[in-house]
């Protein structure tokens, strides 16, 4: 029983995701997500008080698969900073390939302003990607001390003033240029014009942050694996897409 009752709460999660995505928050209504999840009005009820309880339930699955990616590429081995390149993509990806990540986003803009909701996904992405920024920072990936070799100056966010300055102006360069993947996603971008897209945002922010020389250490696309019938294939924390 409780097995039968787990499952329909994961089929109205993703039902609630899919619709909360396609239609928007408003426009999505807790019979047109019974439907979709083929269960009745009242099975939902019995999981659900409210439309905000399973909109925090979608949101809820969208901050545990971040996090599950970050803790996976991190105990995978890679840098923090090579680690928020891969996050990136990891998120280029979901978007097309989960909609609790896209449903995610769109609860959070369209409920904006609202009573403050249990769940924020578009906060606990930013504040992903600023640990991940503040690790690399921590651990010497960035050269906050000394602006970067080859870069003079302060119009770069490795250019001239304090440590302090320099590591403010990279927060919110990065912050903002990873804001725009979501953005870009809703466009209709393919994935595969999405991750180049992705892969050439850190070619031009890699510099800024490290210099041109250290930047080249960095892997900016995707991690291919292999290509078959033609079709390449990339790989996330072990599984390929």
């Amino acid at each position: 029983m409780q097995e039968r009752s787990e499952r329909t709460r994961r089929r109205l999660v993703f039902a609630g995701a899919e619709l909360f995505h396609r239609n928007g928050y408003a426009n999505a209504t807790l019979g047109e997500i019974a439907g979709a999840a083929g269960v009745t009005k009242g099975a939902l009820y019995f999981h659900f008080a409210s439309k905000d309880e399973l909109a925090d339930a979608v949101q809820q699955r969208g901050c545990g698969l971040l996090h599950e990616a970050v803790r996976g590429l991190r105990e995978g081995g890679a840098s923090p900073l090579q680690a928020l390149i891969d996050t990136t993509h990891w998120l280029a990806r979901t978007l097309h390939e989960d909609p609790a990540i896209p449903a995610s986003f769109r609860i959070t803009k369209e409920c904006a302003g609202q009573q403050p909701p249990a769940v924020d996904f578009h906060g606990a992405w930013l504040e992903a990607v600023c640990e991940l920024l503040r690790m690399a920072r921590d651990v010497g990936e960035l050269p906050l001390d000394t602006p970067p070799d080859g870069l003079e100056g302060g119009d770069t966010a490795g250019g001239g003033g304090s440590a302090a300055d320099r590591w403010e102006s990279a927060e919110a360069l990065v912050a903002a240029a990873v804001c725009g993947i979501e953005v870009l996603a809703g466009t209709g971008l393919s994935y595969a014009e999405l991750q180049r897209k992705v892969a050439a945002l850190w070619g031009l922010l890699l510099p800024s942050l490290v210099g041109p020389e250290r930047a080249r250490e960095y892997r900016t696309r995707a991690f291919e694996t292999r290509v078959a019938d033609g079709e390449r294939s990339y790989e996330f924390l072990g599984s390929g897409v």
